[in-house]
């Protein structure tokens, strides 16, 4: 289906773009810190990934309070508050350097940042209509370039006398210098949702269709496909290749740049075709990136591998939340909680039960969790396309 779309970007856009970025230098960051943390504090591979799994969590409560929150409050300080509480968390991890601490501040974040990630999407959606799609791709593309130079920056900081910890502080400089500078622009509030004629409907608690569910099911499993990549591929880098945890968590670069480059392309592509149909194609890509890692034993093959394990991951998120607004009904607040809830169970259990897996079997052996992931996905997508 040619749709050929064009996209206007103006100065609301180009703060939820920056925003983004910011977002982006914590979840990277966050994800880079750990196997040094796990390492730091001698857990195992399981108990580490509790840490994705409180990110989670808090993911979910967040997801769950979203409606609430930007009805009450307003999408705008619902964003900044957002952001400021997902600080608290980076700092919490910064200076904490036991187990509880650290589970605390990455429960804090995922619950204050995806908080603010979801309203940031929905407004997105809502601000560019029929572009919204491509808006969101373009949007992660800046964000995951921006996620680049933080993986960069923490492995070099890793690396030096200073260690990890400082590298942690990127966020934070991210978000006050953004509030500084473009802290008064702002989006038209959000839309009114529509209103079900039917009296036994009053309340406006319209059920979704079987597409709306399916959608968020799809969302899990590239949710967890993608965090499962993110916190643990450097592990598997570093075994694989011998390099050390510090060096390897350059992977993440390589696994980025492939991202950046599939989402400003993805962009293009939502342009013109459904969301369904880009989906389907990143998810054969996504495949061919895991299969290249996980049988490379040399840096050379396993960086490639994760560049086009990210080229494939890349418009998976942004085109898997569009599908779900688009099923809503009218409720992009709404789609984008419920949204919240299903990528928070996708962000916690895929690098939990990586990481289980990885205790044991070893690492290698558990990353055959992506094929699987990767072929409910694209069942779930086949079943719910429409023909329109």
């Amino acid at each position: 289906m040619d749709r050929n779309i064009k996209v206007t970007r103006d100065s609301p856009t180009w703060l939820i773009y920056l925003q983004l970025a910011t977002f982006a230098t914590y979840l990277y960051g966050m994800s880079a810190a750990l196997p040094l943390l796990r390492a730091e504090l001698g857990v195992s591979q399981a108990v580490g990934g509790l840490h994705g799994t409180g990110m989670a969590l808090g993911g979910i409560a967040g997801g769950l309070a979203l409606p609430t929150l930007t009805r009450r409050f307003g999408r705008r300080v619902v964003t900044w508050a957002g952001l400021a509480g997902m600080n608290a968390g980076v700092l919490l991890v910064l200076v904490g350097h036991a187990l509880p601490f650290t589970l605390a501040g990455f429960t804090l974040a995922g619950a204050c940042g995806s908080t603010a990630l979801y309203v940031m999407m929905a407004v997105l959606s809502d601000h560019h209509g029929p572009a919204g799609a491509a808006v969101i791709s373009e949007a992660n593309a800046v964000a995951v370039i921006a996620g680049i130079a933080a993986t960069y920056a923490f492995s070099v900081v890793a690396e030096s006398p200073a260690g990890w910890r400082p590298a942690l502080l990127v966020p934070v400089a991210s978000t006050l210098l953004l509030a500084l500078f473009m802290g008064r622009v702002w989006v038209p509030p959000a839309p009114v949702p529509p209103r079900s004629p039917s009296p036994s409907r009053a309340s406006g608690r319209i059920p979704y269709g079987w597409r709306f569910h399916v959608a968020g099911a799809v969302l899990l499993c590239r949710v967890a496909l993608e965090f499962a990549f993110n916190l643990w591929a450097a592990e598997l880098l570093s075994q694989r290749t011998g390099l050390s945890p510090g060096v390897a968590a350059t992977g993440l670069s390589a696994m980025l740049a492939g991202m950046a480059a599939g989402r400003f392309g993805g962009a293009r592509l939502a342009l013109r075709f459904a969301p369904g149909s880009v989906l389907l194609g990143s998810l054969g890509v996504t495949l061919a990136g895991w299969a290249l890692f996980w049988v490379g034993t040399s840096a050379p093959v396993c960086y490639a591998g994760l560049a086009l394990s990210g080229l494939g991951i890349s418009v998976q998120f942004p085109m898997g939340l569009t599908r779900m607004i688009e099923v809503s009904g009218g409720r992009p607040d709404q789609a984008s909680g419920t949204a919240s809830i299903w990528a928070g169970m996708g962000s916690g259990s895929g690098p939990f039960v990586l990481g289980a897996l990885g205790d044991g079997f070893g690492t290698h052996t558990a990353f055959l969790l992506a094929p699987a992931l990767i072929a409910i996905a694209a069942g779930g997508v086949a079943a719910s396309r429409t023909r329109s």
